[in-house]
C-alpha cells in the first residue's frame, strides 16, 4: 500500500477537493483506495457525502484506544473506502504532541492496515496547518502531493512546506518524498496564473504536473452536494482535468 499525503499548510488551495477526486479517480481505474480524513474540519467527509461522527474518526486510534480497521467504511464508489474526520481530531493536536512517538504513530497504524487489507493506495487529506496532524501525516507518507493555487502567496507557502519535508527527513522519522505539485484554480486568461506556473516549473521542473486544475463553478459546487466532480459534472472541464491528473500520476508510478 502506497501512502500519499495531500498537503499544504495554506487553506483554500483545493487540497480537500483534490484528495476526494484523486482518490475517486484512482478507484474508478480499478485501484483499491483508502481515503483518510485527518482534518478536524472534516471537509473531505462532508464533501464525499458522509456524516462526521466522533466515533468514526482517527481520534481514538491515534491515542491507542481503538483499532483503525474498525473505523474503515465502504463508500458508494466501488473500490473506495473511507475513514471520516471529526472535530474531535483537534484534541489530537494537544494530546498526541505530548507523546514521544507522535511522529511515527500514524505510520504504525497504517502499517497495520497494509497487513490486513489489500489497498493499493492510502490517500490522506491533511489539515491546513503545520501542526501535529500534518507533520504526522507527512512522516507517515511515502509521498506528498502539494496542491498549489495559482497565486503569488502560494509560492511562499510552497517554500515552507518543502522546508518542513526536509526537516522530517533529516530527523530520520520518514523518507517521504515530494512526488508532485498540482497547480489548482488556474485561469489561463490571466498573466498571474501563467506566471505562477512558470515560476514553479523553473524551480520544480520534475515535480510539477502537466495537468492543471481550472477554476470552475462546477468544481466548487460538487462538495456542497457531497459528490465527486466525476459524479457532479462528468463531461466538464473540471472532471477532465482531474482525470488527466490521475492518469499522469499513474504513469509516473510505472
Amino acid at each position: 500500500m502506497k501512502i500519499i499525503a495531500i498537503g499544504n499548510q495554506k487553506g483554500g488551495v483545493g487540497k480537500t477537493t483534490t484528495a476526494i477526486n484523486f482518490a475517486a479517480g484512482l478507484a474508478e481505474r480499478g485501484k483499491s483506495v483508502l481515503l483518510l480524513d485527518l482534518d478536524p474540519q472534516a471537509n473531505a467527509t462532508s464533501g464525499i457525502g458522509i456524516e462526521a461522527t466522533s466515533e468514526g474518526c482517527m481520534y481514538l486510534p491515534l491515542l491507542k484506544e481503538a483499532k483503525i480497521e474498525d473505523k474503515i467504511i465502504e463508500t458508494r464508489i466501488e473500490n473506495l473506502f473511507f475513514v471520516p474526520g471529526d472535530m474531535d481530531l483537534a484534541g489530537v493536536e494537544i494530546e498526541l504532541a505530548q507523546e514521544a512517538d507522535h511522529l511515527t504513530r500514524l505510520r504504525t497504524l497504517l502499517e497495520e492496515v497494509a497487513e490486513k487489507f489489500n489497498f493499493d493506495y492510502c490517500i490522506m487529506d491533511t489539515p491546513p496547518s503545520l501542526g501535529v496532524l500534518m507533520t504526522s501525516a507527512i512522516a507517515a507518507a511515502d509521498e506528498i502531493i502539494i496542491p498549489l493555487q495559482c497565486e503569488w502567496f502560494g509560492l511562499e507557502g510552497l517554500a515552507k512546506i518543502v522546508h518542513v519535508l526536509s526537516q522530517i527527513r533529516e530527523s530520520g522519522a520518514s523518507k517521504v518524498k515530494l512526488s508532485g505539485i498540482l497547480m489548482t484554480m488556474y485561469d489561463g486568461r490571466t498573466n498571474l496564473s501563467r506566471n505562477v506556473v512558470s515560476e514553479v516549473q523553473k524551480f520544480f521542473p520534475d515535480e510539477i504536473y502537466e495537468a492543471v486544475i481550472p477554476r470552475t463553478i462546477r468544481i466548487g459546487e460538487a462538495p456542497s452536494h457531497g459528490l465527486t466532480i466525476y459524479e457532479h459534472d462528468s463531461s466538464g472541464t473540471g472532471s477532465k482535468a482531474y482525470a488527466a491528473f490521475v492518469e499522469e500520476f499513474l504513469a509516473r508510478q510505472k
